[in-house]
Parts: structure tokens; sequence; C-alpha cells
């Protein structure tokens, strides 16, 4: 990742995620990091940090479309 996308990933994505509520994932998260050995840990962090990411750039380039689209819209009925 680029240095905005880790920073992004480490000021915003990560807090975020740790504030969300886990719900019924909560016991799985916890008996799969019970499970794993340090190297595995770093691992599963590191596909985390990859997965979060694109799902955030996925959310920016959602926004971003689905505000044009709205634009337009807004445009042909006015």
């Amino acid at each position: 990742m680029n240095d905005t996308m880790d920073w992004l990933y480490f000021h915003y994505i990560l807090p975020a995620m740790e504030e969300e509520p886990q719900g019924e994932y909560a016991e799985h998260i916890e008996k799969l990091q019970s499970m794993l050995d340090i190297p595995h840990k770093i691992n599963l962090e590191m596909a985390v940090e990859f997965y979060a990411s694109c799902a955030f750039r996925l959310g920016l380039r959602t926004g971003v479309s689905l505000r044009q689209i709205l634009s337009e819209e807004r445009g042909l009925g006015a």
C-alpha cells in the first residue's frame, strides 16, 4: 500500500473497525486469534489490512459514482 493508505488504515479504518461491535462474530474472532501463533497472527493482520483497505476504497468509488448518478438525475429533473 502507499503511504496515504497506510496512514488512513492506521488512523481511520482500523480504529473504526475496533469500535464496531463484533456481535455474533466475537466468539469466532477470539477463537481464531487464540489458535494462531505469532507468524500466523501477522499474516492475518496483513490480510485484514489489505481487505479492509480495499473495502474502504470500494466505498469511496461507490460513493463518488452514486453522487455522480444522483447529481445527473437532479440535473435531468430540474
